[in-house]
């Protein structure tokens, strides 16, 4: 998205999300098993926030970021596969940290302050495998502050999208992110997209990725279908959540990095439909790394943009796995 002035100059451009000072991403994934997880470190630490909206949240360290609890920034933050199994993966993160130095100083060591979340993905691929503490290391050891993959990657290797008429019909969600800069600021977003609801271009209103008719050809339109099936006993696909992360240079409090959380899930609203459910488990973290004081509703305004954007992304560049359907199958 490019925004210009009067005169023709750029405002408003696209960067990566790594071009925040300090912040490295990184992937490890099984592509058998169909499962994997993404890291994003802050090894100088960021300031962080969390808003969990759906009804199936599987997390850890949220408590942590309340703003009346004690410590004020975390050194990482992690998306992964493997449902409630995965949160295995942040131990791998805490020893990957913890042998570099870095954490919360409590005299005998430094503790890295780790946090993330899950997303349900054991029934594509081999539910027997799972990211693990061995999987978060490998992550940070791929981590780097240059480019890196987006789409069957990380923690949306096994991700899929449109699960109301089962697996069967199903196609693939996956890892998207987008970054955006006006003057110094830089607000930016990375999220694994595995709704249980359909994926809906907020441009076109078109369907993009979500559940199949039956001829696998063409969409079924969830909402729709929810609506029209409202009186019968449905026990819905239980298999979904989308994670995601906003990342920004901009100074914040633990509350106000609560807040940009909050904003970012109109995000998630514009482009799943519908998002929040009691079989989700949607969560978004923010972290901020204190370079330049900006407006909260700038930053807000913002986060909800690159949130937007790097769902579709993740959806459109995900490839086909486990015989999943993708987006460029049905182009």
């Amino acid at each position: 998205m490019d925004l210009q002035d009067k005169e023709g100059e750029l405002i408003l451009k696209e960067v990566k999300l790594t071009d925040i000072k300090g912040i490295k991403v990184g992937h490890a994934q099984d592509e058998k098993a169909a499962t994997g997880c993404t890291v994003i470190l802050c090894e100088e630490g960021a300031v962080a926030g969390v808003d969990v909206r759906g009804g199936a949240p599987g997390t850890r360290e949220t408590d942590l970021l309340n703003p009346v609890n004690l410590v004020e920034k975390i050194h990482a933050v992690f998306l992964t596969g493997g449902s409630a199994f995965g949160l295995d993966v942040g131990g791998g993160v805490m020893e990957y940290l913890e042998e570099r130095n870095v954490g919360f100083d409590v005299g005998v060591t430094k503790v890295p302050i780790v946090t993330g979340a899950v997303l349900f993905d054991l029934t594509i691929g081999d539910y027997r495998i799972r990211p693990n503490k061995v999987m978060g290391y490998k992550a940070c050891e791929n981590a780097s502050a240059g480019s890196f993959d987006e789409g069957t990657v990380g923690a949306g290797t096994g991700a899929t999208v449109g699960k109301f008429l089962g697996g069967e019909y199903a196609m693939k969600g996956g890892l998207g992110s987008y970054c955006l800069k006006i003057g110094d600021l830089m607000v930016g977003a990375i999220v694994a997209v595995n709704c249980f609801g359909d994926v809906v271009d907020p441009k076109t209103a078109n369907i993009v990725a979500g559940a199949l008719n039956l001829d696998k050809k063409t969409f079924a339109n969830t909402e729709e279908i929810m609506l029209r099936n409202h009186n019968r006993n449905k026990n819905p696909f239980s298999g979904n959540t989308t994670i995601g992360t906003i990342v920004t240079n901009g100074k914040l409090n633990k509350a106000q990095a609560t807040k940009i959380a909050s904003m970012a899930h109109n995000g998630y609203a514009r482009t799943m439909r519908p998002a929040h459910t009691m079989v989700d488990g949607d969560t978004i973290f923010t972290m901020g790394t204190g370079e330049i004081e900006a407006d909260i509703n700038i930053i807000g305004t913002l986060a909800s943009k690159v949130m937007e954007e790097a769902v579709i992304r993740g959806v459109k560049k995900a490839i086909s796995l486990e015989g999943v359907k993708c987006y460029r199958d049905m182009s």
